[in-house]
């Protein structure tokens, strides 16, 4: 019996770490239904056969109080003996309870299938700004760094001349001469 106390502490360690994850406002003592669906995922709780992914909302749905929208460890544990009757069928009700406590035990939520930052040579390419033309590259000084606002945005030329006056800044050695 000492075995499955044990069990029970590694089966409500994995409830607190799936029952926080995603979720920063999270105590570890309430889990949420996308919570439980993916502990339920990730323990292999859902073989597609005996227990979809439909069972395990319904499931989470009769256990938990009628307005919550999360369910207590006791609420898991009996959510877990109604999933572990139709995933264990043909076996006692302790048996098919210590397998499925078997499964969850020492688990932590996966993150496969999450977005990886992408690392090719087409990425390497389009944020090389020694390549960059036109406009692009007037946001850009020699060594790559930014220029900031400068870079993007057009500045008032206020030195009084027309744009393309070739003899800018020559009035005052004019006005000397004469």
């Amino acid at each position: 019996m000492a075995d499955s106390a044990a069990s029970l502490a590694e089966v409500e360690t994995s409830f607190k770490k799936f029952a926080v994850h995603g979720d920063t406002k999270a105590t570890g003592k309430e889990m949420n239904n996308k919570n439980f669906a993916k502990l339920c995922k990730d323990c292999r709780i859902t073989d597609g056969k005996n227990v979809t992914t439909t069972d395990v909302d319904i499931v989470f749905s009769k256990v938990k109080a009628k307005t919550a929208r999360v369910i207590t460890f006791e609420q898991f544990k009996q959510a877990l003996a109604e999933l572990a009757a139709k995933r264990f069928k043909g076996k006692s009700q302790e048996e098919s309870l210590q397998q499925m406590y078997g499964l969850i035990a020492g688990k932590e939520p996966a993150n496969v299938g999450v977005t990886k930052v992408a690392k090719a040579g087409a990425v390497d390419r389009l944020t090389d700004t020694s390549k960059y033309t036109g406009s692009h590259k007037e946001r850009f000084d020699d060594s790559g760094k930014g220029k900031g606002k400068g870079g993007r945005e057009e500045t008032a030329d206020t030195s009084g001349y027309v744009g393309a006056y070739k003899g800018s800044g020559t009035y005052d050695d004019k006005v000397k001469e004469a």
